[in-house]
Formats: C-alpha cells, sequence, structure tokens
C-alpha cells in the first residue's frame, strides 16, 4: 500500500530536476500526478514515462504567472482525476545576481512573478478543489535563502522569503479545512538550475558540513512525507533541507 494511494497531486516545474522526481515517488506510491510546467516535451517524456511503468500522470502546459492556465490545470486535475489532494509549488527561477542599485525592475518582477506570484495563483486557483476533497497538503518550495540574508540575490532572496510569510498565512487560513500548508527551504541540490550557475558541484559541497550537495531524491523524500498523512499535525512550518548549512557559522572539526 503505498503512502499516496487514492490522492491526485499537482506539481508545478516538473518536467525536469527535483518536480519530476516528486512526480515519480508520488505516482510510485500511489498518487495520480498531475505534472505542470512551460518545457512541454520534457514535461510529456515525464509524464510518458511514468504511466510506462504503471503509475498515473498527465502533463499540462502551466505558465505559473498566468491565472487562466492554473484554473485550465485544477479544471483538468478535476476532470480526469476527481480531484485535488495536494498541491506542490515547486516551480521556480533564479535571476541574475547583481546588486540591488544595479537590479532592473525588470529583472525584479520576472523573478517576482513566477516564484511568488505563482504560488500564490496555486493555492488560489487549487484550494478550492483540496477542500471538497475533504483536506489536504499544500508545500511552497522556498529556499534557504527565503531564511537569511542573500547578497547580490535581492530579486530572488525577496521572492522567497515571501513565500515562506505566504505560507505561514495560508496555514493560519486554512487548517480549519483541514488543508495543512508548509514551506520547504532548500540548500544547494544538484538541479539543471543549479549546475546553470556554473560553479562546480565541488565548491557546492564545501559549504556544506555535510559535505555534499543535496539530491532531488532527498528533496522527494521530504516532500513525499509533507504530502502525506504522516505529517498530519504539520502546518505552517519551515523544513530546512540544506545539509546543516543555516546551523551555524562554518565549522571543520578535525578527526583524532
Amino acid at each position: 500500500m503505498g503512502k499516496l494511494d487514492g490522492k491526485v497531486a499537482i506539481i508545478s516545474g516538473a518536467a525536469r530536476g527535483q518536480g519530476e522526481a516528486e512526480a515519480r515517488l508520488f505516482a510510485r506510491e500511489g498518487a495520480a500526478v498531475v505534472l505542470g510546467d512551460v518545457r512541454d516535451d520534457e514535461g510529456e517524456r515525464a509524464a510518458a514515462s511514468i504511466v510506462d511503468t504503471g503509475g498515473q500522470a498527465l502533463y499540462h502546459h502551466l505558465d505559473v504567472t498566468s491565472e487562466d492556465d492554473w484554473a485550465a490545470l485544477v479544471e483538468r486535475a478535476n476532470g480526469e482525476f476527481g480531484g485535488v489532494h495536494v498541491l506542490v509549488n515547486n516551480a521556480g527561477i533564479g535571476g541574475a545576481s547583481t546588486f540591488v542599485e544595479d537590479t532592473s525592475l525588470e529583472d525584479y518582477m520576472r523573478v517576482i512573478n513566477v516564484n511568488q506570484v505563482g504560488v500564490f495563483l496555486g493555492m488560489r486557483a487549487a484550494i478550492p478543489s483540496i477542500r471538497e476533497s475533504g483536506g489536504g497538503s499544500i508545500v511552497n518550495i522556498s529556499s534557504t535563502a527565503g531564511l537569511e540574508g542573500s547578497p547580490t540575490l535581492a530579486a530572488y532572496a525577496s521572492s522567497k522569503w515571501a513565500v515562506r510569510g505566504l505560507t505561514k498565512v495560508a496555514a493560519m487560513e486554512l487548517a480549519v479545512d483541514g488543508i495543512r500548508v508548509n514551506s520547504v527551504h532548500p540548500g544547494p541540490i544538484d538541479t539543471p538550475m543549479l549546475r546553470g550557475a556554473n560553479i562546480p558541484m565541488d565548491n557546492w559541497g564545501r559549504s556544506v558540513p555535510l559535505s555534499r550537495v543535496g539530491t532531488v531524491d532527498d528533496m522527494a523524500s521530504l516532500l513525499l512525507f509533507l504530502a502525506s498523512d504522516e505529517s498530519s499535525f504539520c502546518t505552517g512550518t519551515e523544513f530546512v533541507i540544506d545539509g546543516g548549512m543555516t546551523a551555524g557559522r562554518p565549522f571543520r572539526r578535525r578527526r583524532q
């Protein structure tokens, strides 16, 4: 028996990386999964691969900044799978690395619209269906940049702090409906977005007390817990998955 048997999950940014890993694990645990993304070819292949291995999945084009796209995706989930129980707001972008004074409004708002407004629109679209399904779980992917200052990442950090705050607001509002809302704050995870920063993985690993970057499977395992009934008493909480990066100042103890 799977941990998500009988549940329907929507995952944004699911065509590749950690979103795809989450979709695959959710399907193996019994969920019907709706993958949303703007990378249509990759998304279609990911969904088809899940179906080919015995899972239930479909892909739907989703620009997370579009109200219409969100409405259509939720409507399709309702029509084909009978409702929604889980929403994972995973889609996000990094943006340029610039000082505040050098950041253009256009670049700032592009990141805010995807990372922050996209989460808001996703929750607003899915909440009625999750409520009608008897409750469930919303997981919003923030970042360790949403827990501390991140110089040269004004737009990204601002968006991730906002996700943290919005998560707490929604958790308070939706508790009466049996809908849990939590945020996840990953450190460096080996994804296409992290590799796009053109910083060697070993360099990232040296900044982590556990001496490695996280994997998409690390993320998927945490998301499975939050999506399942095993986290039934968790809401409004920040789950940090960073190998100890935010635990304190860098420290290397020499072994005797």
